[in-house]
């Protein structure tokens, strides 16, 4: 995967101040996981698929420096009882880590299972090995609609544009009004970090 559409030294013009953890290398070997990432389509479409997803790693770990949740209080609400494995990890054990803060003990195994590794029972695997951080990233990214329509990978191939992606990560939370404020902070970074990768934003840009 050495053609892959951004470049160690453009990785670091994006993420100048991450968290040591977050590697070029770690999201290097992540991809294997999902060989048509950044890799359909045209070499302009691979690049703005390639930039949208690391838009929203900036922005949800602010700029890579986060490998986890900050907010502790957070991390008792993200065990949802209803399923039939439970929490088996603890209560308090599904919080926000990598890339885009992943969370809930669903997605946990929901992305375990996908990915072959047990992070139902061992979510802290996420925070510390930084390839298995990226590939919870990148597993929501190519097979989660969320509350959107089609998934972020989708959209970018796609043709819907960087607006829809927003919506597959927080729906109505941001989108159709709910906060412009973030919707627009996301355009900027994307804006921003498509011209460090060297291609053209694209279209249908908010949601």
């Amino acid at each position: 995967m050495s053609d892959f559409a951004v470049s160690e030294a453009q990785f670091d013009a994006i993420f100048p101040e991450r968290d040591p953890f977050y590697t070029y290398q770690g999201l290097i070997d992540a991809l294997h996981a999902y060989p048509r990432f950044a890799n359909t389509g045209t070499p302009q479409t691979r690049a703005r698929e390639a930039a949208a997803f690391l838009t929203h790693a900036d922005f949800e770990s602010v700029g890579l420096r986060y490998v986890k949740e900050i907010n502790e209080a957070n991390y008792g609400r993200k065990c949802d009882d209803t399923q039939p494995y439970g929490c088996p990890a603890g209560r308090e054990a599904y919080y926000g880590r990598g890339p885009i803060m992943f969370s809930w003990n669903f997605n946990y195994k929901a992305a375990g299972d996908a990915l072959g590794l047990d992070l139902l029972n061992d979510p802290w695997l996420v925070e510390r090995d930084p390839s298995v951080a990226w590939q919870t990233a990148l597993w929501y990214w190519n097979t989660q609609n969320g509350p959107g329509t089609m998934t972020s990978h989708d959209a970018m191939v796609g043709g819907a544009g960087f607006g829809e992606t927003i919506r597959s990560l927080n729906g109505a939370l941001e989108c159709d009004g709910g906060n412009p404020e973030s919707v627009a902070s996301r355009v900027a970074r994307y804006e921003r970090i498509t011209g460090i990768v060297g291609t053209a934003p694209g279209t249908g840009l908010t949601c």
